[in-house]
């Protein structure tokens, strides 16, 4: 499974904000991280779109999380960066992905899609807390 940048800045942007217990500005975060202004301020908009973090305006406005650490898991940060739910393969949710159309008399397909649901548990079980506080 291949996660893009936009997983791995909402995750590292989750933690500071977390750590900090102020909400944290756009501004203060993408010089913290190295990150682009722009696409950070997307990714927090999705997360905050999600229910994972509030976003309060004005001069101490910024983003804090809207739920604790523990409340949060990692399988809902990542579809709410990507804007949708990570796969294995292309094809491993549903048959009817198999970019060679092909999907019915794929023979791996059942064992592509098992692995999928297993990763979504596991990353569904895992929350902020448990790979950001040891």
């Amino acid at each position: 499974m291949l996660l893009t940048r936009a997983s791995e800045y909402a995750l590292l942007s989750l933690a500071l904000i977390g750590e900090s217990g102020d909400p944290k500005d756009v501004e203060s975060l993408s010089k913290q991280l190295d990150i682009s202004k722009s696409f950070l301020a997307k990714i927090l908009q999705g997360l905050a779109k999600e229910g994972i973090l509030v976003s309060y305006k004005g001069a101490r406005g910024g983003f804090a999380l809207n739920r604790p650490f523990e409340e949060i898991s990692i399988l809902e940060v990542i579809e709410a960066a990507e804007g949708k739910s990570p796969s294995v393969f292309e094809c491993s949710p549903a048959q009817s992905c198999c970019p060679s159309d092909r999907g019915a008399s794929c023979v791996i397909w059942p064992f592509l899609n098992r692995l999928q649901h297993r990763i979504d548990d596991f990353l569904d079980g895992l929350t902020l807390k448990d790979i950001l506080k040891p």
